[in-house]
């Protein structure tokens, strides 16, 4: 199938995705570039996105996700989002009947995939969608279904702040986590004092500035881990994260990684 992005230029409800009469879950397949930004939007139904292949970025309101191949996002039906690719990305998307899959908490959530699973997204992709009337189409259904139900939720997530002036300062830590700005330099950029970012995001976020910064390093940093690239492979200006300093800091943030398997 096509990805169609012109209607996502602005922000909508997306339905030509969805599974049709008859169709239990609908499928997409699609290659993108390195840099490309899929503008904010919703689908009528439940959605599973998956990379086989590079990282995404992924923004719900005020929460960002950096999922490498390993992890799964659940974003339920209705649920306003934006997805940027850093680098090229192989992205493989199921999109199901909305209350098809019932999970314990209807929200965004970050899904280890198993190597069962991921068979189970790649292959109804490959049928191209599962109607109700076909058996194999009904077994690989139900099986799809109990391993999204039964996946290990993983929080790798952090959260923006609302205020016009702390967002722009957070999205630019966030495009370049490793980058060595002092917080006065950032905050002199978006026309902010440093006194009244660090008041909003303690306000907002319920961190300092720095321990947020932190946060989206060790982000950075696990889904490069997540990935099975060693620390050379890193981007260049990625090098301040590197393992040796993390190790002395991340162990109970990246700890939910390394009990899905991921990180060696």
């Amino acid at each position: 199938m096509r990805h169609n992005v012109s209607p996502m230029r602005q922000k909508s409800v997306l339905t030509e995705y969805d599974p049709k009469p008859g169709v239990s879950v609908a499928t997409l397949a699609y290659e993108y570039p390195s840099r490309f930004e899929v503008p904010e939007h919703a689908h009528g139904s439940d959605q599973l996105i998956y990379a086989i292949k590079g990282l995404m970025e992924v923004s719900s309101d005020q929460s960002v996700w950096l999922i490498p191949p390993h992890f799964a996002l659940w974003i339920p039906a209705g649920t306003e989002h934006r997805i940027h690719m850093p680098g090229p990305v192989s992205m493989r998307t199921l999109y199901l009947r909305a209350g098809l899959c019932a999970r314990s908490e209807p929200r965004c959530a970050v899904l280890h995939v198993t190597p069962l699973l991921r068979e189970l997204i790649v292959e109804p992709v490959s049928v191209g969608q599962l109607r109700r009337r076909d058996r194999y189409a009904c077994a690989l259904r139900d099986l799809l279904l109990s391993q999204i139900q039964k996946a290990t939720p993983v929080p790798t997530f952090v959260t923006l702040p609302r205020e016009k002036r702390a967002l722009t300062v957070a999205q630019a830590i966030v495009r370049n986590p490793a980058e060595a700005k002092t917080m006065a330099s950032l905050c002199a950029k978006a026309g902010v004092s440093v006194r009244t970012i660090e008041r909003t995001f303690r306000n907002e976020i319920g961190a300092s500035f720095e321990s947020w910064r932190r946060q989206v390093r060790l982000m950075k940093a696990g889904s490069y881990w997540s990935q099975d690239l060693p620390s050379r492979k890193w981007p260049t200006k990625s090098a301040i994260l590197s393992p040796a300093p993390l190790s002395k800091c991340s162990a109970g943030h990246l700890e939910p990684l390394r009990k899905c398997g991921s990180l060696h």
